[in-house]
């Protein structure tokens, strides 16, 4: 069994930063795929950004381009999410997502198959 565990969420202004974190103490990242996804109350759950860990290659949403940053770090197993220049329509329940044998990586739910429980970022105009 994968846990995942983020933290990192809560609330800013518009224009801020959040840094979200994901820790998984169950099995090593150095080759997996980890993701960021997120939803808002009625609405599907969109991907945001996605890495490769052991070639780092990564896929971000559209709307996230140039404001957002996924990372990782191997040795703390541990996948980053920072959030620059947040906008109100960021606003949702942010979930990180693992998974060891997708390959490639997308930024697709669907295809993962390990998820953490979710960190509220609320963005205030």
């Amino acid at each position: 069994q994968v846990h995942l565990v983020e933290s990192g969420g809560g609330s800013v202004q518009a224009g801020g930063s959040l840094r979200l974190s994901c820790v998984t103490s169950s099995y090593t990242i150095s080759t997996s795929c980890m993701g960021w996804f997120r939803q808002v109350p009625g609405k599907e759950r969109e991907g945001v950004a996605v890495i490769t860990t052991w070639d780092g290659t990564t896929i971000y949403a559209d709307s996230v381009k140039g404001r957002f940053t996924i990372s990782h770090d191997i040795a703390k197993n541990t996948a980053t999410l920072q959030m620059d220049s947040l906008e109100p329509e960021d606003t949702a329940m942010y979930y990180c997502a693992a998974d060891p044998a997708l390959s490639p990586c997308v930024l697709v739910d669907m295809a993962f198959d390990y998820w953490g429980r979710g960190t509220q970022v609320t963005v205030s105009s």
